[in-house]
């Protein structure tokens, strides 16, 4: 838990060196294939220092966090995501690093939750943090972040999540449907290139994409369903047009379960 103490201790070792340079080491470690110093160390001194931060400073390592969609590194790669969300949360946020973000997101093949030498990956549920963070950003259309994670999820791979990075997609889109913006039309339409998706089965093995797509769905309808709650928020929230969602998603999950009623 952050304190007082800890609040002003960080300050304190950003202004007893050059910020610049504080600021590159952080950076430099959030790339780290030691999980000890990405995750349990920078990640969470990225956490602490980031809303202390001045905006220009949070401009600039938002811009050195989005070079590392194109690391060779994995680890690099995924924590961008959750290093980028804490800047949003703040209100900084740059269209360059929304396309290097976009890019990045339902080209990463390394789908892996985690791994024993490199830690927690977990690109997926990383990239769906930083589309729930965009959700509440009063600057950016909320449809394009639906049709994003639609991306990530139809994207060819072998790999079945393992690690509830389906909840975690589930979560961030129904914070993208609570957005108060959101046309009813666009509220649904996102949902026609799965249901055109899952129109191509063909008996057999259900593919990797397709078992994702369907647990990520039916996580939604629950949420959809019952409401959610955001991690600052007590009372849970409803989507924008809960029904119409509602029936869409079940609509879309039929083509797959004819049995269902």
């Amino acid at each position: 838990m952050e304190t007082s103490q800890s609040r002003e201790d960080d300050i304190l070792r950003l202004q007893g060196q050059p910020r610049i340079a504080a600021l590159d080491e952080l950076v430099a470690d959030l790339r780290s294939p030691d999980p000890a110093v990405r995750d349990d160390l920078a990640y969470l001194t990225a956490k602490r220092w980031i809303p202390v931060l001045e905006p220009v400073e949070r401009l600039y390592v938002g811009d050195r966090v989005a070079a590392h969609f194109t690391s060779p590194a994995i680890q690099a790669r995924s924590f961008a995501p959750l290093v980028l969300a804490l800047v949003a949360e703040r209100g900084e946020w740059k269209p360059e690093w929304w396309n290097a973000f976009a890019d990045w997101y339902p080209a990463e093949s390394d789908l892996r939750g985690y791994d024993p030498e490199l830690g927690w990956l977990h690109a997926p549920a990383h990239g769906a943090d930083l589309l729930a963070a965009l959700s509440h950003h009063p600057q950016l259309d909320p449809y394009p972040l639906a049709e994003l994670a639609v991306s990530r999820l139809l994207a060819d791979t072998d790999h079945v999540f393992d690690a509830q990075e389906d909840d975690r997609l589930a979560f961030a889109l129904a914070q993208i449907l609570s957005h108060p913006d959101l046309a009813a039309a666009q509220s649904v339409q996102w949902l026609a290139p799965i249901a055109a998706a899952f129109r191509t089965g063909e008996p057999g093995p259900v593919p990797a994409w397709a078992s994702n797509t369907m647990r990520t769905l039916r996580m939604l309808y629950v949420l959809a369903d019952r409401g959610f709650r955001s991690p600052a928020a007590g009372t849970p929230r409803a989507l924008t047009h809960r029904a119409v969602v509602l029936g869409s998603i079940a609509e879309t999950l039929a083509i797959v379960a004819p049995y269902a009623g």
